[in-house]
């Protein structure tokens, strides 16, 4: 297995075993709430049920202890409609020991009146709202088709080569120039002539030669 999918698949087994500890974290704080504190599961308590339960936060795996005397009273969990009519005669839940736990196993509203419609009737009924369950956010899973390519190592350039075999018109190149001529006097050119002029010295013996020669014949003819 590559590297990086094994580093992915830990990351996703860690994300999915803190999702698994946050949970577990978060139903180890269960609270028991006493209805009614001392006066308990009564028709007459000394503060309105509901609004004691607006002052407090219910959340999943809370449970609720109802406190009253067996046989004379129990509890009902109904729905939102009989908890509003008193109707004690479809009860989902029926809670009826005297010394009755209900444990909250999901969020939303949950209604509860008293087993004597009478009671009922009178204020004995609450209803309590428990709050959803907050895990934090999934991080995004990292793709295991991600590959990371090493990045090339850094090369040094060389300089060009001076070789004779560089193309013609290449950007940048020019040929050398020919090296100056030893004999050239200083300041001169480096250029060589394309021919040879003759030496001042040469043409005045040339001219002397032609004038003699023309003299010698002007004499003859004479």
């Amino acid at each position: 297995m590559h590297p990086l999918n094994a580093m992915a698949d830990h990351k996703r087994y860690s994300s999915a075993f803190l999702l698994f500890l946050a949970s577990f974290i978060f139903s180890s704080y269960a609270y028991q709430f006493d209805i009614g504190g001392r006066d308990g599961w009564v028709s007459n308590p000394s503060e309105n049920y509901n609004h004691w339960a607006e002052r407090l936060r219910f959340q999943v795996n809370d449970t609720l202890f109802f406190k009253y005397k067996k046989g004379s009273d129990s509890v009902l969990e109904v729905n939102k409609d009989d908890y509003n009519k008193c109707n004690i005669d479809k009860p989902i839940t029926k809670l009826e020991d005297g010394n009755s736990i209900f444990k909250f196993d999901k969020s939303g509203p949950f209604y509860f009146i008293s087993g004597n419609k009478a009671n009922c009737d009178k204020g004995q009924k609450i209803v309590i709202v428990v709050l959803a369950v907050r895990t934090p956010p999934k991080p995004p899973a990292i793709s295991p088709s991600i590959v990371l390519t090493p990045s090339p190592s850094p090369t040094t350039s060389l300089p060009p080569s001076s070789s004779n075999n560089a193309p013609a018109g290449s950007p940048g190149l020019s040929p050398a120039p020919a090296p100056a001529d030893i004999n050239s006097p200083p300041g001169g050119s480096s250029a060589r002539p394309a021919f040879n002029t003759p030496s001042i010295v040469t043409m005045s013996a040339v001219s002397l030669i032609v004038l003699c020669l023309t003299l010698g014949a002007a004499i003859t003819s004479l």
